[in-house]
């Protein structure tokens, strides 16, 4: 590292800290979603393999999430891989999906988090869905936060499957159609999602310059702040985190009105 670098990263790093140093924990986001975009453009600027460029976005989520324990954050969702990707050549998936599993074990392995799978679970290979099973059994107990990692997840997806789990639970009951749909309201949905019970974010992160959502957390974002960083993934930083959270707590937050 030359001298300029050296100087920028200091000067990053003092920055960071003015940041961090003017930040109200009391506006601080208690559930944040992440969309990690940017794996591949990042690989490609540096002349990267594809492969490489998706092992440095998920080197990057450990430290994302020590910097979220930094704070009040007690709930985070990770969308490392969408319904869509299954379409993605398989010499791309095939590494992919052995990177995130990688993941899934590294998060369970850390002792300070609790892992909960969010998506379809049969799209995926045997060995991730063991993975996680073991993941959420090994982290039931862990007082840290709860990191949900979105793995074969699509926003439409998750409403549907929410739908069929409502007529599945009717029928167990008993219920006829028409007292289901006498019923049915917000909560009754929400409860059958893959988040169940937890809050809906109040931050949602993108990177990589892209300003969608790509059916993130569709029904739990309507109310969600949402925040568009130019950075690709695997080059996020924390400053990058600060600011997200800084922009956030300056919000007047209206819930739809």
């Amino acid at each position: 590292m030359n001298l300029r670098d050296k100087l920028r990263n200091l000067l990053v790093r003092l920055y960071a800290r003015r940041v961090e140093g003017h930040l109200d924990h009391a506006q601080v986001p208690k559930h944040i979603g992440v969309i990690m975009d940017g794996n591949r453009r990042w690989a490609k600027a540096a002349g990267s393999t594809t492969a490489q460029g998706h092992r440095a976005g998920a080197d990057k989520v450990e430290e994302f999430l020590g910097w979220c324990s930094e704070t009040d954050v007690e709930v985070v969702t990770l969308w490392l891989l969408s319904t869509d990707n299954f379409d993605r050549p398989q010499e791309e998936l095939g590494p992919l999906l052995d990177i995130i599993e990688d993941v899934v074990r590294t998060l369970a392995a850390d002792g300070r988090w609790r892992v909960h799978h969010v998506g379809t679970m049969d799209l995926l290979p045997q060995q991730i869905q063991t993975a996680l099973k073991e993941a959420e059994g090994a982290t039931a107990d862990n007082t840290g936060i709860l990191v949900n990692v979105a793995i074969g997840y699509g926003g439409r997806q998750e409403i549907a499957d929410a739908v069929r789990s409502m007529l599945f639970e009717a029928q167990q009951r008993g219920t006829s159609l028409a007292e289901l749909a006498e019923s049915v309201d917000i909560d009754m949905i929400g409860r059958h999602l893959y988040t169940g019970a937890q809050p809906d974010p109040d931050l949602v992160i993108r990177t990589s310059g892209e300003q969608r959502l790509s059916g993130f957390m569709l029904w739990q974002s309507a109310h969600s702040e949402y925040y568009f960083c130019d950075v690709f993934w695997p080059a996020f930083r924390k400053v990058d985190f600060l600011r997200a959270l800084r922009d956030y707590a300056a919000r007047h937050r209206r819930f739809g009105g």
